[in-house]
């Protein structure tokens, strides 16, 4: 068995694994979860997210330093691939239209969350046994989009820009008028119309962050109950299979997250006829 479930009854070696590595604002020390604390930052998840971020720029900003005109290597080669890919979806969903902003958050959207997705295919006892060796901390978490707080500030982030798109494309006037006339014209159903377009608003970013939390959160619990009630010698026989279809929902959660976040932006920068 591994390191933590020899020492752990399944039950604590779940609940063990489903914790975060916590700080305290109020006291600056390292908590467990606290289900009646607020002023806490999951650290484990700010940081490997962070790492992940950095690491990712750096390797695709070395490879950009690489590139040349004439036979590409297979990096440049997946790159370019990638980018055509991204492209392609932009403009069958935004169309035409010019704008910087577009295609650079496609991609960052999708490398991003596709590389934090690809921590959940790490042996979940390896991260954990190593910081309690170097750290003496052995409650951590390394897959942050299991994290909701990590989930619901990507979808705070796409909702931000939701709100810039309408009001820079359409006029802070017409998306007024898009919240009080919409569906209805009429100025009797106004109330109505404005709670209708706040929670068609408010939808939108929960569910992005829902969904991509959701399904990485039982991807990642699966993984712990196969490591947790089984053997050692017997995990492999179901974490393999798992592993290679929990690949298709890696991917699959990155791309429906970029996918509906262009969406999202391209009807925001759709005009609407009064």
């Amino acid at each position: 068995m591994s390191k933590f479930n020899s020492i752990l009854e399944p039950k604590e070696y779940v609940s063990h694994h489903l914790k975060n590595l916590q700080i305290d604002l109020h006291t600056l020390k390292f908590i467990e979860n606290k289900s009646n604390a607020f002023w806490i930052i999951n650290v484990d998840s700010l940081f490997f997210s962070i790492i992940i971020g950095i690491v990712v720029f750096f390797l695709f900003n070395q490879i950009s330093k690489n590139m040349t005109s004439g036979i590409p290597n297979r990096y440049q080669s997946t790159v370019e691939l990638l980018i055509e890919f991204i492209d392609l979806n932009i403009k069958d969903i935004f169309g035409f239209k010019k704008n910087k902003i577009i295609a650079p958050l496609a991609f960052t959207i999708f490398i991003w969350i596709f590389f934090m997705n690809v921590m959940d295919l790490i042996p979940i006892d390896i991260i954990p046994y190593l910081c309690k060796k170097i750290f003496d901390i052995s409650t951590v978490r390394i897959v942050p989009t299991s994290d909701i707080n990590i989930t619901m500030s990507m979808g705070l982030g796409v909702f931000i820009l939701i709100l810039y798109f309408n009001i820079k494309v359409k006029g802070i006037k017409c998306f007024l008028y898009e919240l009080i006339f919409q569906p209805f014209k009429n100025y009797c159903l106004i109330p109505i119309n404005l709670l209708l377009e706040s929670v068609n608003l408010l939808s939108k970013p929960i569910s992005l962050s829902l969904r991509l939390f959701g399904n990485i959160y039982s991807g990642e619990l699966i993984f712990i109950l196969i490591s947790g009630f089984l053997p050692w010698w017997m995990q492999w026989i179901l974490s393999v299979p798992w592993a290679i279809f929990h690949i298709l929902v890696i991917i699959l959660q990155a791309f429906i997250f970029m996918i509906l976040t262009i969406v999202y932006l391209a009807m925001a920068s759709e005009k609407i006829h009064k």
